[in-house]
């Protein structure tokens, strides 16, 4: 399982998140050590996601989303 770590800022504020790479573009989106959803890449749109158990808003979790493409060096 790959893991990394990405930071993404929301209203002048940066946060830190890590990343654990499930497979099968499913990422699990932690915060320290807690767990706070996870996310599913859509294969043909990558604009497009589903979000699962999520505490995270839409703002934040679209920098998250981006900032998982740029890991993975997807190009839109």
């Amino acid at each position: 399982m790959e893991q990394f770590r990405i930071e993404v800022a929301k209203d002048d504020q940066g946060y830190f998140f890590d990343i654990h790479s499930l497979g099968d573009n499913r990422y699990d989106i932690l915060k320290g050590d807690v767990l706070v959803g996870t996310l599913q890449l859509d294969d043909k749109d990558h604009q497009h996601c589903e979000t699962i158990n999520c505490e995270i808003d839409l703002p934040l979790m679209n920098s998250i989303r981006e900032g998982i493409l740029l890991h993975e060096d997807v190009s839109y």
